[in-house]
């Protein structure tokens, strides 16, 4: 209200109309309930026949128009919405809190009632699964949705429900509790006990840090509406009934359209990669695996073999787990004759996979004129020949030349 007084213009509204809606937003009347009090409330008390009175504090005791310093007011109230509820709760002299209040455009006074419900014990896995579950896949317009029953399989045709994430909060909110309210009585028309959904949190992962520059997936992640989701419809989850199974995300959208988009297409049914992915959630819930068993691989090594149609138990060790390779063999193993084996490899019949039979010996650091010569000698002496007299003259001055450099150092 204060920031429209700055901008009457674009509100609409002239100074006496944003005066007027200012003093009523500010004028209420508002108590807290207690249990054991008289119809669950002693400043604002309401009966079932719908008689409004309010007890007055002691500076105005001489308004008050019936006993015990209360004002009875002339109009009735009746509640159309849970209004066996409240007959229930008031009668039992249980806490109500009641607030009254102006409504402007429609030139109304209303009486709100509101209470707290006890908690309701948690239902057990086995028996939220026991009649199937409806798997939910939220996404930044809508929520995909299908009923699977208790192998896994998907029954019937998938729902999708939208809603509209812009404009004001107060237009959000109630476009996630209408797509809610829909949501759920389209549960409890499948007979089931359970919904299923994703555990999404994108605190830590809308941030520049993490994406750059990605401005719109920024902002789609952040319009996605994970907290006020999971608390509004487990609470009204818990009106109808119905309990809500939070499962891992992972890998569900990827993994759905992988196994479960195309053989779920029909030439009547078009199926979307957000209906598969529902799919996934619910047997995540269900306690399934997601993945179908691949065929193994054909002996031509060709992409052929496609999935199989036969699902693994669920006690079947390792159906989530991928295939293990076999062992490798060397390229030179051949099948061996003897039973036991032996820790040899077998020759290569190859020249380049042949060992070498040289000798490889490292030279002296230090190759001077006379290891040379020595290195000579013994080479001519093996074939039987002499050495020249002109080498001996080349040591000989190369012998003198290096006398002479250390002498002049």
């Amino acid at each position: 209200m204060l920031n429209r007084r700055h901008h009457l213009d674009e509100a609409g509204l002239t100074v006496e109309e944003w005066r007027e809606r200012w003093e009523a937003g500010r004028s209420f009347l508002a108590a807290d309930g207690e249990s054991g009090k008289r119809l669950g409330n002693e400043t604002i008390r309401l009966t079932p026949e719908g008689e409004v009175s309010i007890r007055l504090p002691s500076p105005l005791a001489e308004l008050a128009n019936a006993p015990h310093g209360r004002y009875v007011l002339t109009a009735r109230a009746t509640f159309a919405h849970r209004g066996t509820e409240w007959a229930d709760r008031v009668e039992a002299d249980r806490a109500v809190a009641y607030r009254i209040h102006h409504d402007v455009d429609r030139g109304r006074w209303y009486l709100t009632a509101s209470w707290q419900r006890r908690p309701v014990p948690p239902l057990p896995l086995e028996a939220a699964r026991a009649r199937g579950i409806i798997g939910v896949d939220t996404n930044a317009d809508h929520f995909a949705a299908w009923h699977l029953d208790a192998s896994g399989n998907p029954v019937a045709d998938p729902k999708r429900f939208d809603y509209d994430l812009t404009g004001s909060a107060s237009h959000r909110d109630a476009q996630v509790r209408h797509a809610i309210t829909r949501l759920l009585h389209w549960a409890a028309s499948r007979d089931v006990a359970a919904i299923a959904i994703e555990d999404l949190n994108f605190d830590t992962d809308k941030t520049r840090e993490k994406h750059g520059r990605r401005k719109k997936f920024r902002q789609l992640i952040s319009g996605f509406p994970t907290g006020r989701l999971k608390a509004r419809l487990t609470s009204m989850a818990a009106e109808h009934g119905l309990a809500i199974v939070a499962v891992d995300p992972a890998y569900t959208s990827r993994w759905g359209a992988q196994h479960w988009r195309e053989p779920m297409c029909t030439p009547a049914r078009e199926v979307s990669r957000h209906d598969a992915a529902s799919i996934a959630v619910g047997r995540r819930a269900l306690g399934h695996p997601i993945r179908r068993r691949t065929a193994p691989p054909p002996h031509d090594r060709s992409d052929r073999a496609g999935h199989r149609t036969v699902q693994a138990e669920p006690d079947t060790p390792g159906r989530e787990e991928p295939r293990r390779p076999g062992p490798e063999r060397a390229h030179d193993a051949r099948p061996r004759t003897r039973t036991h084996r032996t820790r040899a490899t077998s020759a290569s019949s190859t020249v380049r996979d042949a060992r070498s039979a040289r000798r490889w010996v490292q030279d002296p650091l230090l190759d001077t004129v006379q290891e040379r010569f020595r290195s000579v000698a013994g080479n001519q002496s093996q074939r039987g020949g002499s050495i020249p007299m002109s080498w001996f003259a080349a040591i000989r001055r190369s012998s003198l030349i290096s006398s002479r450099r250390m002498s002049a150092r």
